[in-house]
């Protein structure tokens, strides 16, 4: 199978515009209210919060998908110990989810702040980028409860992933050293063997890292505005009244 015939496929599933989509059902454009923004929390403070969790799984779900069902046929799915060739062309198909909630052609190329469809595409390259995206959730939920921000909790989330990242390759990498130094069969593997097992160890996580640093630079480009509004001190924060939040 040609890999790459999974970016395209995850760019287009991640043009979905499913806030756009929803607010069109119930009557409204959601790029006339707020921010502007098709994204779950912007939709959620037009609509309400079933609205909010209706789309932020439907974000999420068009990007999980793609990457799943790559992993799948890529047979990566499962494990750290992906070679960079298949890293690459796996994290590839999870950027292209991204960058079709972000820039989606169906609106003119402008789309959401691409969290949701980030963080769906993420656990879909399980476990290597399923671990770090955990963590970044996290930082996302405590940054959220002490600030009532979402913009501001996707960015700090955002520029916490390739810590993440790299911190979880690194238990990984100590744990394959830790295994390899206890092995006693050295003796019945052929040289070539031994050297793969020595070399590979510290190579797997530089391209999740890599790609983890692009993404998060992105998610933090998009949200640019938000912080602006922040520092301005006219973002709104969760709980906030709906007139207030919408700019009424």
């Amino acid at each position: 199978m040609q890999w790459w015939m999974f970016i395209p496929i995850a760019f287009l599933a991640g043009s979905i515009p499913f806030g756009y989509l929803i607010g069109k059902v119930n009557s409204i454009d959601i790029r006339t209210l707020g921010s502007g923004n098709i994204g779950a929390t912007n939709l959620g403070r037009a609509l309400g919060k079933r609205f909010f969790y209706a789309c932020f799984f439907l974000d999420l779900t068009k990007g999980l998908m793609p990457t799943l069902l790559a992993g799948h046929f890529m047979g990566t799915l499962g494990t750290m110990r992906v070679g960079t060739a298949d890293a690459f062309w796996w994290l590839a198909v999870m950027v292209a989810a991204v960058l079709g909630h972000m820039f989606t052609p169906w609106l003119g190329f402008k789309g959401g702040k691409g969290v949701a469809t980030a963080l769906g595409a993420m656990i879909g390259i399980l476990p290597a980028m399923a671990l770090p995206a955990s963590g970044a959730l996290v930082v996302y939920l405590v940054v959220l409860a002490l600030w009532r921000y979402v913009s501001l909790a996707s960015s700090v989330a955002a520029a916490s992933l390739p810590l993440w990242t790299w911190m979880v390759f690194a238990q990984y990498q100590t744990l394959m050293t830790r295994q390899a130094s206890t092995r006693t069969d050295w003796e019945d593997l052929p040289t070539e063997q031994i050297e793969l097992i020595k070399s590979d160890i510290p190579n797997y996580g530089m391209p999740f890292f890599i790609v983890s640093l692009i993404l998060a630079i992105l998610v933090i480009y998009k949200h640019r505005s938000n912080l602006g509004r922040i520092m301005a001190g006219k973002e709104p924060q969760i709980g906030a009244k709906r007139e207030e939040a919408l700019g009424d």
